[in-house]
């Protein structure tokens, strides 16, 4: 489990592409890699990865990511050289600064405006119009990793007003027009939703049965 709270950014050293996987090293700074074991999870764009081979002294760390992950998420897109988000897992006794995120992304979202100056940054995401009921004005939802605060609520997607500390600690400012952008779901809002859809249905059956 995670915050969404990003703790750095990390570069991609090297890809390896095998049919269906791909292997993906990252150099980080070592203090971000500390005390690190061999098949713990980190979120890397919010994607929960298993650390398969590491050397925390000298900053790199490698996770397989197979084809349903590649298929659902940004991850398949990176490039050696690509910054990407970086944020270790909850440990008991940690601040919960964000909002609780499991790593599962549920679809990528498109990039489709950009508004940005000296102090603030604007971004409008497109969506599958099937998440649209699960994303609330002032809700929660995390973006690339980034626990957020949802903006407005459009036909097509929903905006989001990014602080000069997100922009500086995360790859959200590199982002640009027609980037894919990785979107998880606030589950609890998910489960109130479906949990009053399937009651209300269940109540309308009854309703039609008793007529």
């Amino acid at each position: 489990m995670f915050t969404g709270i990003v703790q750095t950014t990390a570069i991609i050293k090297q890809i390896a592409d095998l049919p269906g996987l791909r292997t993906l090293t990252l150099n980080a700074a070592p203090t971000h890699l500390a005390q690190l074991q061999r098949g713990a999870s980190i979120a890397i764009n919010g994607v929960c990865l298993t650390a398969t081979d590491f050397d925390s002294a000298a900053g790199w760390v490698c996770f397989d990511v197979i084809a349903e992950t590649l298929d659902k998420t940004n991850l398949g897109t990176l490039k050696v050289g690509s910054r990407v988000n970086l944020e270790r897992s909850l440990r008991f006794g940690d601040e919960l600064g964000g909002h609780i995120v499991s790593g599962h992304i549920q679809a990528t979202a498109e990039l489709v405006r950009k508004t940005q100056d000296a102090q603030n940054c604007q971004l409008l995401l497109k969506v599958d119009p099937a998440m649209l009921p699960y994303i609330q004005p002032k809700g929660f939802i995390a973006v690339e990793g980034c626990s957020l605060t949802v903006g407005e609520v459009t036909a097509e997607g929903f905006g989001l007003y990014l602080i000069p500390e997100t922009l500086a600690l995360t790859t959200l400012g590199d982002k640009v027009i027609g980037d894919r952008i990785n979107i998880e779901l606030d589950q609890q809002t998910v489960t109130i939703i479906r949990t009053v859809e399937r009651v209300m249905a269940a109540r309308f059956a009854n309703s039609e049965q008793a007529q």
